[in-house]
């Protein structure tokens, strides 16, 4: 009897530390507790407006030709195919040429294709397309460009950038893969002309950008740029631009941002001095 009496005693106590106030078992520091009034605050919710749903008889379905086009974008981002065959048709340089590529977007490509003259006489080459954007054209160059041993390359880019064709891009970037360009140009031996970007106030196919003041900071980074890297400045932009930052509707096809053949007029006496200068 006295064996369970001391056995039910130590139950008992044991019992009884088990079952101690909180504040008696090793409490835990209070810095370390976080009370309920102390925590984080929910993040401010971030408003999203409403999109209204489009109505379906304002839909316009794809035709076969924009949906080719588009696969076409996806398999080709940089269009490589667009001069792949021209190129390998193309003779090495003869012996004394001064061959010379103009590189760039819609304003070379169409250069002598849709308006005015592409240096008749010249062994100057055109490999511009339109739309691009400078990153599409940093993949193109070695095989637009390199391949086709030039003395020299006229680039003129950064339209399509501003507007965003590729996407959302700040200037940083389009500096980038201009400086990337040159890089590789100088790299082998290639001289390089950079031309100024052409004015335009709005763009017809993105009328949400508002490009005018993004163009003048971006003309004045490439003139600081040319300067401190010793490549000839090609200044289009004070001959083209009118009193809003736009170009010359007198001088542009679309009134906004190509030049028809008085604009092409106006751009060509411009490159063929900032050329000659380049290869003296």
């Amino acid at each position: 009897m006295r064996r369970f009496a001391v056995i039910a005693l130590g139950l008992s106590v044991g019992v009884a530390w088990c079952q101690a106030p909180a504040s008696e078992q090793n409490p835990v520091p209070e810095q370390q507790v976080v009370k309920p009034a102390e925590a984080a605050a929910p993040a401010t919710p971030v408003s999203v407006p409403v999109q209204k749903p489009p109505v379906p008889d304002q839909i316009s379905m794809p035709t076969d030709k924009t949906i080719a086009g588009l696969q076409g974008r996806v398999l080709d981002f940089a269009q490589l195919s667009r001069y792949r065959e021209d190129n390998a048709k193309l003779a090495p340089p003869a012996p004394g040429e001064k061959r010379v590529v103009f590189y760039g977007d819609s304003i070379t490509d169409a250069w002598g294709r849709r308006g005015g003259k592409f240096f008749p006489g010249k062994p100057w080459i055109n490999r511009g397309i339109s739309g691009q954007t400078t990153q599409q054209m940093l993949i193109r160059f070695e095989q637009d460009v390199v391949h086709l041993k030039p003395v020299a390359v006229v680039i003129l880019a950064g339209t399509n950038d501003v507007a965003g064709n590729t996407g959302p891009e700040n200037l940083q970037m389009i500096q980038d893969n201009i400086t990337s360009m040159v890089a590789i140009a100088k790299a082998n031996n290639i001289r390089v002309v950079l031309a100024s970007v052409l004015p335009a106030k709005k763009f017809g196919w993105n009328p949400d950008v508002q490009p005018a003041e993004t163009i003048r900071t971006l003309n004045q980074w490439i003139e600081q740029y040319c300067a401190k890297e010793k490549l000839t400045f090609l200044n289009y932009y004070p001959s083209l631009v009118d009193n809003e930052g736009g170009m010359k509707e007198d001088l542009a096809a679309d009134k906004t941002v190509h030049p028809n053949d008085a604009g092409y007029a106006v751009m060509e006496p411009l490159a063929q001095a900032a050329v000659e200068k380049a290869l003296k």
